[in-house]
């Protein structure tokens, strides 16, 4: 076993650089550029040491504080490319659920698009297509070995393709023939389009796994897939809600205006992203706030409830704009130093000895009582965790 004492000696020696809020008379000897320098030898002893979590919190603290050192730009360096053997999460966790799930969906969508009106085929599908999508997420899973961010570019992929392509195809009536009566002046679709949709959200998930498999060659960090998902949906919302301002009354128009909102943001998040360096939990933090904001916003126009339909979409348009601002400005410095980065251990939000934290809500099984003619008594349901703290 190799021994950390050397490890632990520069660690003592860095804390006491950063933390230092006195002058001291060997401490104002080390110029910005010194301490920089010993955070990011640090940051390596705990790399070869196979702690890439706590290096990367030293890399991103020497970027926040000593921004114009040689050190800074050593640390930049780490974080775009960091070692071949880091990984940051295994992938093969969420490719096998999302491709269990995406099976069962397939399951429902492919009968659907073919038109089946009895329920023998979905019970088929369901049945077949949940294992299919476990076996075939392993699979992939096994052979590709991907980080979690790039098994996050495949599962949002297939999920943003099957948006989109359903999206567009109800702009653009694609596969559906209108009837117009002159007389009257009003047009109708000829037929349901039940099928047409179904068709389209299994062509466009392919599409989008497809796409998201490409991508996921490239080196993308979970914080990286997290900003692009977060950042597609608030485009989304941005666009829908710009739409109404801007007087589009057409389903079809506002509908458009948020798909293009959507894509325009996705492109932006996915060309800008990468260089930000945001971990998964800021990104997570940022949205949350800006979620806060938003529902603030909606329940303003509860309280005030206006007239005026662009004023009662603009009140939480601007709330969660407001609420991703204050996110960005109040988890500049703790992401920096790596605070964010704790998991929220199944539970939406958590705060832990000063530290907050953002996670994916786990499932579990639990009793509720319920009321039924024979008396009351309890009955199987599913939970989720909110809110977890620790003092």
């Amino acid at each position: 076993m190799r021994s950390r004492t050397p490890t632990c000696l520069a660690v003592l020696l860095a804390l006491a650089l950063v933390t230092a809020s006195q002058p001291r008379a060997v401490a104002a000897q080390l110029a910005p550029a010194d301490t920089a320098a010993v955070l990011v030898e640090t940051a390596r002893l705990f790399e070869a040491d196979g702690r890439w979590e706590v290096a990367e919190a030293l890399y991103r603290l020497v970027l926040e504080r000593y921004a114009g050192t040689v050190a800074a730009a050593d640390a930049r360096a780490r974080l775009v490319s960091p070692p071949a053997e880091v990984v940051y999460g295994d992938g093969s966790v969420e490719l096998s659920v999302w491709m269990t799930l995406y099976g069962a969906s397939l399951g429902i969508a492919v009968p659907g698009a073919f038109g089946a009106d009895s329920p023998e085929p979905y019970g088929v599908g369901l049945i077949v297509g949940g294992p299919s999508g476990l076996l075939l997420g392993r699979r992939l899973a096994g052979r590709l070995n991907l980080t979690e961010g790039q098994a996050r570019a495949i599962t949002f992929g297939g999920t943003w393709g099957a948006w989109q392509f359903a999206g567009w195809r109800e702009v653009f009536d694609i596969g559906i023939e209108e009837v117009c009566d002159p007389g009257f002046g009003v047009c109708f679709e000829a037929e349901d389009d039940t099928e047409e949709t179904f068709a389209a959200l299994v062509v466009g998930s392919l599409a989008g796994v497809a796409a998201g498999a490409l991508f996921s060659g490239r080196d993308i960090t979970p914080g990286t897939g997290t900003v692009v998902n977060f950042a597609s949906l608030w485009g989304t919302w941005f666009g829908l809600a710009g739409g109404v301002l801007v007087d589009l009354e057409d389903g079809d128009d506002l509908l458009a205006a948020a798909l293009l909102g959507g894509d325009a943001a996705l492109l932006t998040a996915a060309l800008l992203a990468p260089g930000w360096n945001v971990s998964r939990s800021r990104a997570r933090l940022v949205s949350i706030a800006g979620v806060l904001g938003g529902l603030a916003g909606a329940g303003l126009d509860l309280i005030v409830q206006p007239d005026d339909e662009k004023v009662a979409i603009a009140i939480p348009l601007l709330g969660s704009i407001a609420g991703l601002a204050i996110g960005i400005a109040a988890t500049r410095h703790a992401a920096a130093q790596g605070a964010l980065e704790a998991a929220a251990d199944g539970s939406l939000l958590r705060y832990d000895e000063g530290r907050w934290s953002v996670g994916l809500p786990t499932p579990f099984p639990t009793l509720v009582p319920s009321d039924r003619p024979s008396g009351s008594r309890w009955s199987p349901a599913i939970g989720f965790e909110v809110f977890r703290a620790a003092f």
